[in-house]
């Protein structure tokens, strides 16, 4: 243990404490912007780049970052002196100075750590004037923009790419005033091994990192003589809340049935619904290949950002990803196809909207795969942020708005739907729904708690009928990759593997509101999904009755042609670009 003073408080602290975080078990706050600290997912961003949470060692007469200075025994810490305040207040002064000043029109207006720093140390002023940079913007792909304009070379998004996620799309490029964060040879974003799982958009503190917004695009469909419908993903109702100020993981699945209807959209359905749909082309297609008509273990494809890191980082085996769409392309098929015949609607002249936490559905929504007789499953996608942006847009006091129902035959699901936005939630559903097509018999304890948790990789094991299956859950790029890897090796032997690209699962995908750091969020966010599920009475894919009939009167049965053809796909090896 190690003893200082800071602000004249003593305070005792393991040794390998920085400062930092010494001040934290005291209640003292030092501003920082370029590091992050997240124990649960190991991301340690300690570059100490920035310089802003700069103190000073009373002792030596010199100002140190506290973020990477490590605690030695006796220090004597001033965190507030006049000294401190004027180097602080100078150095954001100094990034202001090269940093665009659109921020009313920055998409992280009120959500940016630079801007609540100026705030916070009364900078009215920028008293260095200089050159300011003029590097290109992409915006090049459907999901991401990236403003160089906005770097701060805080490499944020940098520790999250290439540590964390192990994609490696992110490396501070230029040269001295022009350095930035960005990719080799400048390419687009859309030509790098970037997989549009949004996680580095998270981490960043300005607007150098934002979603394409297709809001503009959605009130343009909603103008028009479409036949607009929307569906709303899983984790979005139990985040959308906290864009309102209102509790974390509050499910608030009324209310956004009740704004969407006043935004002016035909008909609004639940991804849930599909969320069954997927289980049963999943559990089908794991029943078969258990019996031995296809290769184990199967991987989960729900998520497009693992299916895009698959594609390019482990495209040797292309083979053991399940076929079926994701939730939200399955709905949109079933839209234009049983839906659209049922309601006597022209395909043509249906559009789907998808509300989603993820902007790589985005990207997911413009692949040339998913689509069928010449129309895409999904026209456009918007994030929980977005979602929250057109609602204040239209000046809805959404937290009065009364509840109201989806509308059907796709609004209505089980419990196994609501999970699927958490970590472990696609294998549980899968697992709950196969146990009872293997066996013929009723599945009475349908949690799998093993599955359950934030954890980047969970081992599980289902024992069905004297067999034990064997169950890995991934979440996180960075530990997919591990277990891949001893999965290569023949490390470990598995049966089945769910993959999701975002830490926790969709509860903390790229477009939902920003945690900053906080994963009790997240895990607030991931209890709500589970009490959805609890208070249902239907908790296994196949009891919903609205699918029993879609299969009755459509598609015949899971894994039937027209089923193949319309909530399946393929996949193709990209180059690691």
């Amino acid at each position: 243990m190690v003893n200082l003073r800071i602000n004249n408080k003593e305070v005792e602290v393991d040794k390998g404490t920085t400062i930092l975080e010494a001040a934290k078990k005291l209640n003292i706050k030092i501003p920082s912007l370029c590091h992050m600290d997240l124990h649960d997912i190991k991301f340690v961003n300690k570059l100490a780049s920035c310089r802003v949470c700069l103190v000073e060692d009373l002792d030596k007469n010199n100002l140190v970052p506290s973020c990477a200075t490590f605690v030695k025994e006796g220090m004597n810490i001033r965190t507030d002196s006049q000294r401190v305040i004027k180097a602080r207040r100078a150095i954001v002064e100094l990034l202001l100075s090269d940093h665009p000043s659109d921020c009313l029109k920055c998409a992280k207006n009120l959500n940016c750590t630079l801007q609540d720093l100026a705030h916070d140390l009364n900078i009215r002023e920028i008293r260095y004037k200089g050159e300011m940079r003029k590097l290109p913007i992409d915006d090049n792909s459907y999901s991401l923009i990236r403003d160089p304009n906005k770097c701060i070379l805080c490499r944020r998004c940098e520790t999250m790419c290439n540590e964390v996620q192990t994609v490696g799309a992110l490396a501070e490029v230029g040269r001295g005033f022009y350095t930035h964060v960005g990719s080799s040879f400048n390419r687009s974003m859309f030509e790098t091994t970037c997989t549009f799982c949004g996680q580095c958009l998270s981490v960043c503190p300005t607007g150098a990192l934002t979603e394409k917004n297709n809001v503009a695009e959605v009130w343009k469909l909603l103008a028009s003589d479409k036949h607009v419908i929307v569906q709303v993903a899983p984790a979005v109702r139990v985040s959308l809340a906290e864009m309102f100020g209102m509790e974390v993981g509050l499910n608030v699945e009324g209310k956004i049935v009740r704004a969407l209807k006043t935004l002016g959209f035909s008909k609004v359905f639940d991804t849930n619904f599909a969320a069954d749909l997927t289980i049963m082309e999943e559990a089908n297609e794991f029943i078969h290949r258990l019996k031995g008509e296809g290769r184990l273990p199967i991987l989960t494809s729900c998520c497009p950002a693992w299916v895009n890191f698959m594609e390019q980082q482990f495209s040797d085996m292309i083979d053991i990803p399940s076929s079926c769409k994701s939730p939200h392309e399955m709905f949109g098929a079933i839209a234009k196809s049983y839906y659209a015949k049922k309601e006597g609607i022209d395909p043509k002249d249906i559009v789907v909207v998808s509300v989603m936490p993820c902007i790589s559905k985005k990207y997911e929504a413009k692949r040339d795969e998913l689509e069928n007789e010449g129309f895409s499953d999904v026209d456009t996608v918007i994030t929980t942020r977005e979602l929250a942006q057109m609602i204040k847009e239209v000046g809805i006091d959404f937290e009065s708005l009364e509840d109201q129902a989806f509308d059907n035959p796709m609004g209505e699901s089980t419990g196994a739907g609501d999970i699927f936005g958490t970590s472990g939630g696609v294998i549980e559903a899968t697992v709950r729904t196969a146990y009872d097509m293997l066996t013929g018999k009723e599945l009475e304890k349908v949690e799998f708690r093993d599955f359950r948790g934030l954890e980047g990789i969970k081992y599980a094991s289902v024992d069905i009928e004297g067999r034990e299956i064997k169950i890995a859950v991934a979440n996180g790029l960075g530990n997919t990759r591990k277990l891949l890897e001893k999965l290569k090796n023949k490390e470990i032997d598995l049966d089945a593997i769910e993959v999701m690209a975002c830490h926790g699962g969709c509860i903390g995908g790229g477009g939902q509101p920003f945690h900053h750091g906080d994963l009790s969020i997240l895990k607030r966010r991931s209890n709500a999904l589970y009490q959805l599920d609890e208070s249902k009475k239907l908790r296994k894919s196949y009891q919903n009755p609205y699918i029993k009939k879609l299969y009755d009167e459509f598609l015949g049965e899971p894994g039937s042609d027209k089923a193949i053809s319309l909530l399946h796909t393929s996949y193709k090896a990209r180059p690691k670009l």
